[in-house]
């Protein structure tokens, strides 16, 4: 299937359904299951449309989300490949101090992923080279990315999480470390390597390195610009905007009353303690 054969109808379709799932929080079946030719080409029309009515709803974009950057999970997933969706002024919550709470009720099946997060002070240039890339960058940070599901069980396809706006339900992005001509060389080799530690309360639950996200988060960056190259439909990434780069680890299940942290290692970033709560969250 081609975004051209997609009829305006059957994408307009589809839109209300994901809509209508994320706006009252409940599941929906995968399109993948009733219609086999349902691909990533049609996912972004789909999503496009569901954009664009966030946009002329008064919705304000703020960045881009990554996901399935981390291919030590593609087997657990059943998706091979990474996809993008847009992040909201709404949905993107800022915790210089390092602590931050979110309320769990408007997601659903939501999950934690511990991310890096870049903010780009000009659009994304077009190389592979990762110290070119690191010159649109005017700082990182920690982050911790809220996913959710709308298919149960998290079963679905690439396809399927393409068009659910990539899975993304919340951003909280940590203070923001310079990038500079002085520390850029050092942040490159840096992203690659470093380990990150995932804890709960208190207790490991799992680690990462750096390279499991397309070898470097930087490198998932040089993939966005890509992709969206290739996608003249959609907008390309500006300056201002933030980008989260995928999980370092895989996702893991949250509940009210718990609390996160990650620690980044070398690449000494503050780390983020994220407390959840119930009650009415992001819409």
């Amino acid at each position: 299937m081609t975004e051209a054969s997609v009829t305006p109808a059957a994408t307009a379709a589809i839109a209300d359904r994901l809509i209508a799932a994320l706006d009252g929080a409940t599941t929906v079946a995968p399109m993948s299951a009733t219609d086999a030719s349902f691909d990533v080409d049609a996912a972004y029309a789909v999503l496009r449309e569901i954009e664009r009515r966030r946009v002329a709803g008064g919705w304000r974009r703020v960045g881009r989300k990554i996901g399935f950057t981390n291919r030590t999970i593609w087997p657990r997933y059943g998706v091979y490949r990474p996809m993008w969706a847009s992040m909201w002024s709404h949905t993107v919550t800022r915790a210089p101090t390092g602590r931050a709470t979110l309320a769990l009720g408007g997601f659903v099946q939501p999950r934690i992923e511990p991310e890096v997060v870049f903010g780009l002070k000009s659009p994304l240039p077009l190389t592979d080279d990762p110290l070119a890339m690191l010159e649109a960058v005017e700082w990182v940070a920690a982050g911790f990315e809220v996913v959710q599901s709308l298919f149960a069980d998290w079963k679905f396809t690439a396809a399927d999480c393409t068009a659910a706006c990539g899975l993304h339900g919340a951003l909280v992005v940590g203070k923001p470390q310079p990038v500079t001509a002085t520390n850029r060389d050092a942040l490159a080799a840096c992203l690659s390597t470093f380990e990150l530690t995932l804890v709960r309360d208190g207790t490991v639950v799992d680690r990462g390195v750096g390279a499991n996200v397309l070898d470097s988060p930087v490198h998932a960056l040089v993939h966005l610009a890509r992709l969206l190259a290739d996608q003249p439909a959609s907008l390309p990434v500006g300056a201002g905007e933030i980008v989260t780069t995928g999980t370092v680890t895989d996702a893991w299940p949250v509940a009210a009353g718990t609390t996160w942290t990650a620690d980044y290692g070398q690449l000494g970033l503050q780390p983020i303690e994220l407390a959840f709560t119930a009650g009415p969250g992001v819409r």
